[in-house]
């Protein structure tokens, strides 16, 4: 009952703000680090969340460690977060390649650094800390997205790590097809 009324009410999220998504579930697995582009507005989030919702995906994404304390704990782990103490001696890939490790189904949110610029400046190339962690851990890249100009979102494929530079000319040139432009080296 709590699965159907929350998949409704990703649904209605799509259908109030005017957005359509589409998705082949066939792309999806147990096991995968999924990247979106392009982040232009906070909507943007909550179309992401009410997807997740839609597709029935329990999700993980990191947040620095501190903004863990007092009420705000239970809410960010609530919803999949992860705390991560930039300072550690053991490296981040290697906590998420553990968690991979660790865990039957794992799926792994982040938005890639860069994804955003602020008013008038120009976007720098997306960081790859996210081609890291799937390549160490040895599962896919899921490539979602979200086109403001066309109101449309989704998931529009995937790729198994292999060679980062040629990795990042694959990503750019898929979101290229929906008309999203990702900047990189």
């Amino acid at each position: 009952m709590v699965v159907t009324m929350r998949k409704l009410l990703g649904k209605t999220i799509f259908k109030a703000t005017g957005w359509e998504y589409e998705v082949d579930p066939n792309i999806l697995e147990k096991k995968q680090v999924i990247i979106g582009f392009e982040h232009t507005s906070n909507l943007d989030t909550i179309l992401s969340l009410a997807l997740f919702e839609i597709l029935q995906l329990k999700i993980h994404t990191l947040i620095k460690k501190e903004l863990f304390k007092g009420p705000l704990k239970p809410v960010l782990e609530r919803l999949g977060g992860i705390p991560v103490d930039r300072k550690a001696s053991k490296d981040i890939v290697t906590q998420m390649v553990d968690l991979f490790n660790q865990n039957e189904q794992f799926n792994l949110v982040i938005a890639p650094e860069a994804t955003r610029a602020k008013d008038g400046e120009e976007r720098k190339p997306i960081r790859t800390g996210f081609w890291h962690i799937a390549k160490a851990a040895n599962v896919p890249i899921i490539l979602m997205y979200a086109n403001a100009r066309t109101k449309k979102g989704g998931i529009l494929g995937k790729i198994q790590p292999t060679d980062l530079q040629q990795d990042l000319e694959k990503i750019k040139a898929m979101y290229a097809e929906y008309d999203i432009d990702v900047k990189i080296n």
